[in-house]
């Protein structure tokens, strides 16, 4: 039995179509700002390299570091 957690950061914009669309990135560094994810969104909109269903990232719209906790509570048998 183990446990085991996890960071995930997830950058939300806005597209030309005003639906959402989350960018995850697993295990953010430790200590990492507002203002240097803001930086990183605001280059990924001015390049504009990435293309939605509801065309181009317009704007960015939320920003989170989820963590999770899992305990593994069950080892099958050998």
């Amino acid at each position: 039995m183990a446990i085991t957690t996890k960071k995930v950061l997830r950058m939300t914009f806005s597209n030309a179509a005003g639906k959402a669309v989350t960018m995850s990135l697993n295990e953010p560094k430790e200590g990492i700002t507002v203002a240097e994810i803001e930086t990183v969104m605001d280059q990924i909109i001015a390049k504009d390299i990435f293309f939605t269903s509801g065309g181009g990232l317009m704007s960015k719209k939320d920003i989170k570091i989820v963590g999770t906790t899992t305990e593994d509570m069950y080892d099958q048998p050998r």
